[in-house]
């Protein structure tokens, strides 16, 4: 059965609500500069499409700590992806040089690891970084592959049989939450 068909599933559960969306993002975002804070290194890239607006929420958020803007971007990885699944997206967004940069990749849900493989895959044709990073909102603790996130919001166990969907809009709102979906 198909799982990627939101008409087959359904709500399960609510893992996090609007008002915890907003405290995660503010956590990753904290997390994100305690090492380093934000300079001219610091590059987001969210993967298309799941990490665009997570991307844009720890920009604003990075921008209204530092009042700093850090320089972001957005991955197409469709043509570096190893399996089926080739969604129609947007091209790539990335205006500026990855190379010599602390790049962190940014995604809504970490589930087997393949999404993130294509995204160094795509990253590292653009250029060499000094370092890559991996931002999760939710991480399903399932893998094919041996990628572990460096900062994610939750951890949420799921069941290969579940999805996690994640209603995530650029600015805060109260439709912002993650919820664990089942087959109908």
């Amino acid at each position: 059965m198909d799982t990627t068909n939101p008409a087959l599933m359904r709500e399960k559960l609510v893992v996090l609500s609007a008002p915890a969306v907003q405290r995660t993002v503010e956590r990753l975002t904290h997390q994100i500069l305690e090492p380093n804070g934000a300079g001219d290194r610091l590059m987001l890239v969210g993967i298309r499409r799941g990490g665009e607006n997570l991307t844009r929420r720890i920009v604003a958020e990075i921008n209204k700590r530092t009042g700093i803007t850090v320089a972001a971007g957005f991955l197409n990885i469709n043509l570096y992806r190893d399996d089926a699944a080739r969604p129609d997206l947007p091209d790539s967004e990335i205006n500026a040089d990855v190379s010599g940069r602390e790049v962190v990749l940014v995604d809504d849900v970490l589930f087997t690891g393949r999404t993130v493989r294509a995204a160094l895959d795509a990253l590292i044709d653009r250029g060499r970084p000094d370092a890559i990073r991996l931002c999760v909102l939710a991480d399903r603790g399932i893998r094919d592959l041996p990628i572990q996130a460096d900062y994610v919001g939750r951890f949420v166990p799921t069941s290969r049989a579940e999805r996690i969907v994640v209603h995530l809009r650029p600015v805060p709102d109260e439709s912002d939450r993650i919820v664990i979906c089942e087959r109908v």
